[in-house]
């Protein structure tokens, strides 16, 4: 199969990596522990690394800024220094983000964006700068502890949301340990926490592992229960007269098989639709992409055609209520069959270790022979149709559809949680655009950092236009991470959309309660503020009602991003899309039990 090659060399690699790391070594002692990592960082691709300064980490930053390829960002806080490292994992696939702190203080800040990264399935390595190995024997008294010598209660709080805790405290076994740990990370798209003792930064060691370059690639299926879960899926698919439809989500993204799902649509015709997590996990203008299944909240011509499918093969699924609609699939067990990163679900029965990266390409050649009979499946075209509405105010209902003209192939759109990102779904988006939200996590003003490492990352691989829609309300939990943009000469469009307040909590309860208020700040003025002494050109805008919105983006200059920009959208307290009122209206009577 095409992906062979790269799969036997990655096996070949992964046990010459062990087999090196066994072997006593006599070499050359001629680079730093703290080089060896940044340079196996930027053998992945890593060009820039998110995080603050502090007294533990201090020697270790020198190396980076120093590096050639690895460029310290900077950010305003540490929660904001997660989130820019997911949003940069998800750009750029195969890689991960990096997030540095310090010791206690610095890492437990940024505790709340490595768990969304681990709830999101996002590769993020947390490097944390920790006192030094004598220091951590003796425990005394040490600033930035809590001051009873529990040195390792912050390690016991990051492994609740990490795939792997790694501890330096020695030169000897440094360089498996970097390697171990960047391996889970990539391999499991999971965070990982990596602590540095400030004495462990400058000692050399062998720098002969890193001729042997680390993979994302998992390890290959066992061929025999490989062939048996390939002639299941087959004989499912014969039983079915190839009447299938395939629906895509988050994981075809975090695991690295877009190429693999892409493949396998073009050779079988499949219908292919997609869950919110997984929009733009396919060319949304594939002439057999057909929309996105929410369960109940789907369009009825849309819900029609994937629940009466004679069989759905889900690829990459998150199952979570908002990606479901309040888990209101109608897919029962019997017709279902599901691909995952590490096991393969046929109806009631599960093959472990059966995982869809090697998977695919195999099943693509078995039932390839259904393109006959399953690329004749109608499949409703995705369009969305702008309203004609004589109200100048701008609502959702317009404010959506009115974008999709705006939207360019190559785009990357972030959408906070709530009304951005319920709102975004519905728009059929250009070629090869990607969409960045959270919505199994779905922590405020997440959207904001994460746009940060999302344009980073875009300028890296060629990417256009970045777009970020943010509500008044989470854009005030994480505005000061527009600073970094400005800084790095990043040139995102920044669409605040002024509701007053907290929507999406409003929806849900507590209409017209306080604690749903927040102060109404100046928008316009926020680039000038934020801007490193006025070193950079901005533009900022207030669209008060349709015309004034219809003439910002049909402006030339404004479309073709040569600055920051940032559009202040005035809409209404209660206004949301309409999938988001149904959404929390459910949510309100499960909060209700």
């Amino acid at each position: 199969m095409s992906n062979e090659p790269a799969t036997l060399n990655a096996e070949i690699d992964r046990l010459r990596l062990e087999l090196h790391s066994l072997q006593s070594k006599e070499g050359v002692n001629d680079i730093s522990i703290g080089n060896y990592l940044l340079n196996r960082l930027a053998q992945l691709g890593v060009t820039s690394m998110f995080g603050l300064p502090g007294d533990f980490n201090l020697g270790f930053l020198d190396l980076v800024e120093d590096h050639p390829q690895i460029d310290w960002v900077g950010n305003c806080n540490e929660l904001n220094a997660a989130y820019a490292a997911d949003g940069y994992a998800r750009i750029k696939e195969g890689s991960l983000g990096v997030v540095t702190t310090t010791f206690g203080v610095g890492e437990l800040s940024a505790i709340n964006g490595i768990a969304g990264a681990f709830s999101e399935m996002v590769p993020v390595l947390h490097i944390v700068g920790v006192p030094n190995t004598v220091q951590q024997k003796a425990k005394p008294l040490l600033h930035h502890t809590l001051g009873d010598g529990r040195f390792d209660a912050y390690g016991k709080a990051a492994a609740q949301f990490t795939v792997l805790n790694s501890y330096i405290t020695n030169k000897v076994d440094a360089a498996r340990q970097i390697d171990q740990a960047i391996t889970a990370c990539i391999t499991q798209a999971r965070p990982v926490y990596l602590t540095l003792p400030m004495d462990l930064v400058y000692p050399k060691i062998s720098s002969e592992q890193l001729k042997i370059h680390l993979s994302p690639t998992p390890p290959p299926n066992p061929a025999l229960k490989e062939d048996f879960v390939i002639d299941i899926i087959h004989q499912r698919v014969t039983e079915a007269n190839g009447d299938v439809v395939v629906l895509v989500d988050a994981c075809v993204m975090r695991h690295g098989v877009r190429e693999e799902v892409k493949q396998f649509l073009k050779e079988t015709g499949f219908p292919v639709y997609a869950a919110p997590m997984g929009k733009t996990a396919v060319d949304e203008n594939y002439n057999r992409y057909g929309g996105i299944y929410v369960g109940s909240l789907t369009p009825p011509h849309i819900k029609d055609k994937v629940e009466n499918a004679k069989l759905i093969v889900s690829i990459g699924s998150l199952g979570s209520d908002f990606n479901t609609g309040n888990f209101s699939y109608n897919i029962p067990v019997s017709r279902h069959i599901e691909l995952h990163s590490t096991y393969t679900q046929v109806q009631y029965a599960r093959f472990e270790e059966v995982g869809m990266k090697h998977l695919l390409p195999r099943l693509t050649e078995r039932l390839k022979s259904f393109y006959p009979v399953s690329s004749k499946i109608d499949v409703p075209p995705f369009v969305i149709e702008l309203p004609n509405e004589q109200d100048p105010e701008i609502l959702h209902s317009y404010f959506w559809p009115r974008l999709a003209s705006f939207f360019k192939p190559k785009d990357v759109i972030v959408a906070e949680t709530g009304t951005a990102g319920f709102g975004i779904l519905g728009v059929p988006l250009p070629a090869n655009s990607v969409l960045v939200s959270q919505i199994l996590w779905g922590s405020i003003g997440w959207s904001v950092g994460s746009c940060l490492g999302v344009a980073l990352a875009a300028r890296d691989i060629g990417l256009g236009r970045v777009i970020l829609f943010v509500g008044d309300g989470s854009l005030q939990l994480t505005v000061q991470e527009i600073s970094p943009m400005i800084k790095k000469g990043l040139k995102p469009i920044l669409f605040v959309l002024n509701n007053k307040g907290y929507t999406v909590e409003r929806l849900i309860h507590g209409r017209n309660r306080k604690y749903n208020d927040i102060a109404d700040w100046k928008w316009t003025a926020l680039l000038d503020t934020l801007n490193d002494g006025n070193k950079f050109e901005t533009a900022s805008y207030t669209v008060n009602n349709k015309q004034e919105l219809n003439d910002l983006l049909d402006k030339p200059s404004f479309a073709d991003t040569s600055k920051i920009q940032l559009v202040e959208v005035i809409m209404q307290p209660l206004d949301a899309p309409e999938a988001l009122k149904r959404q929390a209206e459910m949510t309100s009577k499960s909060n209700a039990g």
